[in-house]
């Protein structure tokens, strides 16, 4: 019943414009972070928008009966990572400043539902080991963008953490990429 629910076209197409909605405000949300980025780092810092536009993509390929395995990898994999990294980060805020903004816990809302939704999809996918690896490398990659190169989402008061925040970053990145081998190639390869 449960699949047949992620599977209905309705509810995909519900989906695809929630996404679609929710990627632009991002997009809108970064715009103050992106005016000062540089042009060759302006794909790296928008995380969560560009990894909802992943799965919004995603989303369309299936209303199609279609379906994109790196796009497919690239989504897994980011959505959970930012879903769980804006929920972990908007806590922070929260310990640190000792209250949060009401957009704050917009975000921590919208965000777990980010990292949910791309697992609930795991069985639909079409990942293979090479789709796996290339979305592997480009979330690494965001991640030396990010830490390295000092282009990482502004979040105010937990500045003086990014040592820290780039760590915890790192293993959110390879956790992120262990659950989507678990949950598509491996499952895939231990069902009769």
């Amino acid at each position: 019943m449960f699949k047949y629910i992620l599977h209905n076209r309705t509810f995909i197409f519900i989906l695809f414009i929630i996404n679609l909605l929710g990627t632009i405000y991002g997009y809108i949300w970064y715009g103050s972070q992106l005016a000062i980025t540089p042009p060759v780092f302006l794909i790296f810092v928008p995380d969560s928008p560009t990894a909802s536009l992943f799965f919004t993509i995603v989303l369309f390929f299936f209303l199609f009966n279609k379906n994109a395995p790196f796009i497919e990898a690239l989504a897994v994999i980011t959505l959970f990572k930012y879903g769980v990294w804006a929920v972990v980060m908007n806590i922070l805020t929260l310990i640190v400043d000792g209250s949060l903004s009401w957009q704050g816990y917009m975000l921590i809302a919208s965000h777990g539902a980010m990292a949910i939704q791309g697992l609930l999809y795991a069985p639909f996918y079409k990942i293979k080991l090479r789709h796996i690896m290339v979305a592997a490398i480009w979330t690494l990659h965001n991640d030396i963008i990010d830490y390295v190169f000092e282009m990482m989402p502004i979040y105010g008061s937990l500045t003086n953490y990014m040592n820290e925040i780039g760590y915890f970053t790192f293993w959110l990145s390879i956790t992120s990429i262990f659950i989507a081998y678990f949950l598509t190639i491996n499952n895939h390869q231990i069902k009769p």
